[in-house]
């Protein structure tokens, strides 16, 4: 098997958790809701289908496939010719004593034998050849059709599931493709060889051996299913541990600032031991099917044995020779039987991944651009939002009727309660995501008509949690714009204000700011994000919450060039710090998803109501 179980020592008790040997199913089915887990599909476990599939990511590579099915072709054959030919020799120079023609013999057969290792060496290279380069194509489709979902499929599948798509899933299909479907084809081709010679040598024989065919369905018919289960059910599991883990690392700070140590190590020890219990499960069911194989093939031989034998000693019936030749095809016939049963066995590990694999290509965008989506010449800055609702759940609602617009050029502030509704107004002005009803405008066209990448080039946004990818942080900055010259780069942070607060960090602009930027402080991320997005001169700007990881002090040092960047763009400000709102043109101040107030700053204190509650408690929280 492929996976293993090492005994762990005892556990210690821990609430909500059964241990010592006994996995609490509550827990573990809280934890497969948690995580979105999906119910198992009732699809046969040898699907066409999926094979069919698969075999379409090989016609890029038709020309190797046609040398590795000819190969697989001749390796098939030259065994069963190889004992046909022992046999020979055996029953014709060496049972007359004819020397010269058995050196002839010899001669022919190491040729042949030669001929037979460098045809095996082919088949096995360009197996693995074609089924390294499947799997690179299938990785680079899965990957390339996640990008083109929309937010809201990663906001229900969490990342550790898809990590495991991408790797464990894909890397069983990548088995079955170079190898179980070869080696396969190789041995029903052996088989079927040696059955053509051994009916031809003797047909009474040979009718024996037929006898296990029935015997052989019947087994394969009974384990088919319990296999089939058995590793779908494995399969599951181990994607539940591969998510688990992934959450845990990420938010290792949390597991050790609450002490929760020894609450999620339970947590983790459940889904491993649920894991070992699939495990033990499919390898009972395959130590029990694979033994049973090998067993018929050996009393078959010894029935071979005895009739053969029978012939043997009858003296009106001499055929010691071809009794010979018939024995080493029998062995040969039988001998695949079990590679044939562990490729079943694998044969199902990777129809379980292929069918994972694919239920993710298969999955349906919530929305895709329309066919005829615009892009304009340019973009004025013009937004509007027209008694748009929302909700990312049927039953839940998040935005009421929302409706105010935005001028070319102006600031407009979004201010409220956590939940109030801010970050999803946010998300379907950059077409994060689409309304329920209503439109949402740009320069008076719906973005259902625009296109997607064209808006996004215009659109510059600075989330709260904010994101590097591993390399420096020049690299960083650059990333949107990859073709910005260093040059380009100290003019925005010069422009920021904080070009000598960036080249303090040793190494500078060149400086690794490691996994998520965890070598850099949360204020030296923030004023990465802010860089970005200046370098990339967008005609809309979103700050949300842009400002709550930096100190007072070098927050007032941005101020000047936070206004600067805004400055002839259409701004989006969400913030929960109000000194980051003197400069806005309008303020929106949501609550429970609706617009409770809005006007500018100076209005809205003068009228006394939620924006100057806001505004007083933050005067005396001492902002």
């Amino acid at each position: 098997m492929k996976k293993s179980h090492r005994e762990a020592p005892a556990p210690r008790p821990i609430a909500g958790v059964k241990v010592a040997g006994v996995v609490d199913h509550d827990v573990l089915q809280r934890l497969r809701i948690q995580r979105g887990e999906e119910e198992d599909r009732d699809q046969a476990p040898l699907s066409f289908g999926l094979i069919r599939r698969l075999f379409r990511f090989t016609r890029p590579y038709r020309k190797k496939m046609i040398g590795l099915f000819m190969t697989v072709g001749a390796r098939a054959i030259q065994l069963p010719v190889m004992a046909w030919a022992a046999g020979a020799v055996i029953n014709g120079p060496v049972a007359r004593g004819d020397l010269a023609a058995l050196w002839w013999w010899v001669a022919g057969f190491v040729g042949f034998a030669a001929f037979t290792e460098l045809t095996f060496r082919y088949r096995i290279k360009w197996a693995l050849e074609i089924g390294e380069a499947v799997i690179h194509d299938l990785r680079g489709a899965l990957f390339r059709h996640w990008l083109t979902l929309p937010m809201g499929y990663f906001n229900r599948h969490p990342v550790g599931r898809l990590i495991s798509r991408l790797t464990g899933d894909a890397e069983n299909v990548r088995v079955g493709v170079q190898n179980v479907l070869f080696v396969s084809l190789v041995q029903v081709g052996q088989m079927a060889g040696c059955a053509v010679f051994m009916a031809w040598e003797d047909w009474r024989l040979f009718l024996v051996v037929l006898g296990i065919a029935p015997v052989v369905y019947g087994l394969n018919r009974f384990f088919r299913r319990r296999l089939s289960a058995a590793y779908r059910s494995q399969s599951g599991s181990f994607s539940r541990i591969t998510a688990t883990m992934a959450e845990s690392v990420s938010g290792i700070r949390v597991t050790q600032s609450f002490g929760r140590e020894r609450v999620n190590a339970g947590l983790f020890r459940a889904l491993v031991e649920d894991h070992a219990r699939y495990n033990y499960v499919a390898a009972r069911t395959s130590g029990t099917f694979l033994p049973l194989l090998e067993l018929n093939g050996q009393l078959f031989m010894a029935l071979l044995v005895i009739i053969g034998g029978g012939h043997v000693l009858d003296p009106a019936d001499p055929m010691l020779g071809s009794m010979i030749q018939f024995f080493f095809l029998a062995g040969l016939f039988f001998s695949p039987i079990t590679v044939l049963g562990n490729m079943f066995n694998e044969a199902l590990t990777a129809m379980a991944g292929a069918e994972r694999v694919f239920s993710v290509l298969d999955t349906q965008p919530d929305w895709v651009d329309a066919e005829d989506a615009v892009s304009p010449e340019r973009l004025e800055g013009r937004v509007e939002l027209r008694d748009v609702r929302f909700s990312y759940q049927a039953d839940r609602p998040v935005l009421h009727g929302i409706s105010f617009a935005a001028e070319p050029g102006q600031c407009i502030a979004i201010v409220g309660a956590t939940g109030s509704g801010k970050s999803t107004v946010a998300g379907l002005i950059a077409k994060f995501y689409l309304p329920e009803s209503g439109a949402v405008l740009l320069d008076g066209i719906d973005t259902r008509q625009l296109s997607s990448p064209w808006l996004h080039r215009h659109l510059g946004i600075v989330p709260q949690q904010n994101h590097l990818f591993a390399g420096s942080i020049l690299e960083n900055i650059r990333v949107v714009r990859p073709e910005a010259t260093r040059e380009e780069v100290r003019v925005a942070l010069q422009q920021l204000d904080c070009l000598e607060t960036i080249e303090v960090i040793p190494h500078g602009l060149d400086a690794e700011v490691g996994e998520r930027g965890g070598s850099l402080s949360l204020g030296q991320r923030q004023l990465v994000c802010f860089a970005r997005a200046m370098i990339a001169d967008p005609r809309i700007l979103i700050l949300d919450e842009a400002t709550s990881a930096i100190d007072p002090l070098t927050e007032a040092r941005t101020q000047r060039a936070m206004h600067a960047l805004m400055e002839g763009r259409t701004s989006f400000v969400l913030a929960h710090r109000l000194s980051t709102l003197r400069h806005a043109d309008q303020v929106l101040v949501m609550g429970k998803g609706e617009i409770v107030e809005h006007g500018s700053p100076d209005e809205l204190l003068e009228a006394g109501g939620a924006f100057a509650d806001l505004w007083r408690h933050a005067a005396s929280g001492g902002e």
